[in-house]
C-alpha cells in the first residue's frame, strides 16, 4: 500500500467528505457564539496579507510613506480585531466545555494559537522601529533575562526579533490553526451543555 493510499483512507475516515465542507449545520450553530471562531480566522487572514505587505516594502516604509501608514494601520486594528474576536471565541468555548466529548486537543491547540498569538504580538512591537519598540525593548531584556532565557532570545537585536515576528511565528501560527480547523472538522463543533433535568412538582421525595 502506498503512502498517498494510506493518507487518502485516514483522511476519508478522519474527515468524511460530508464534515469536510458540510450544506447542512445543526439549528444549534444557528447563535453568533459560533461565529467568533470565523471572525478570529479573517482577521488573521487580513494581518498576514497587509503584514506581508509591509515586509516586503521594508520596516522603515510606513514611517515616510502615507500609503505605508494606511497598510500599517491596517495591520494594527486587524490584530486588534484579532485578539478580540480570539478571546471571545476562548471564553465561549471555556463555559461551553469545550473539551467534552474527546475534544481536548482542540482544545489544547487553541490555547497554544492564543499563548502563540501573545508573543506574536510582543516581536511586532519590537519591530516597530520607533521610540516605542526601543523603549519595550529595554524593559522586556530585563524579564528575558531574570527568566535566564535572554542568552538565547535578545530583544534588542533587531534582526532576530524581526525574523520571529515575520516567518518563525506566522508559520507556527498556520500550522496550530490548521491543525485547530482539522480537529474541528474531524469531532465537530460542540454543542450547548445540556440543563439539569429539575424535579416536576409532586416527584419530591415524601
Amino acid at each position: 500500500m502506498t503512502w498517498t493510499r494510506t493518507v487518502r483512507q485516514w483522511l476519508q475516515t478522519e474527515i468524511p467528505y460530508e464534515d469536510l465542507l458540510p450544506d447542512e449545520l445543526p439549528a444549534y450553530v444557528d447563535s453568533y457564539v459560533y461565529l467568533f471562531g470565523v471572525l478570529t480566522l479573517s482577521a488573521f487572514v487580513l494581518l498576514v496579507a497587509s503584514g506581508i505587505w509591509l515586509a516586503m516594502a521594508g520596516p522603515q516604509w510606513w514611517h515616510v510613506s502615507g500609503v505605508g501608514h494606511f497598510v500599517n494601520s491596517i495591520h494594527f486594528w486587524s490584530v486588534q480585531a484579532f485578539f478580540f474576536f480570539m478571546v471571545l471565541h476562548l471564553w465561549a468555548q471555556f463555559f461551553m466545555a469545550a473539551w467534552r466529548h474527546g475534544r481536548g486537543a482542540n482544545w489544547v491547540t487553541g490555547v497554544l494559537l492564543f499563548v502563540v498569538s501573545i508573543l506574536a504580538a510582543f516581536t511586532g512591537f519590537l519591530s516597530q522601529q520607533n521610540f516605542d519598540s526601543q523603549w519595550i525593548a529595554l524593559q522586556g531584556k530585563d524579564a528575558f533575562n531574570g527568566l535566564g532565557v535572554g542568552s538565547f532570545f535578545n530583544l534588542l537585536n533587531f534582526g532576530q526579533m524581526y525574523g520571529f515576528h515575520v516567518v518563525v511565528l506566522p508559520l507556527v501560527l498556520a500550522l496550530l490553526i490548521a491543525v485547530h480547523i482539522f480537529l474541528v472538522r474531524s469531532k465537530g463543533v460542540v454543542t450547548p451543555i445540556e440543563p439539569e433535568a429539575r424535579p416536576q412538582k409532586g416527584d419530591e421525595p415524601r
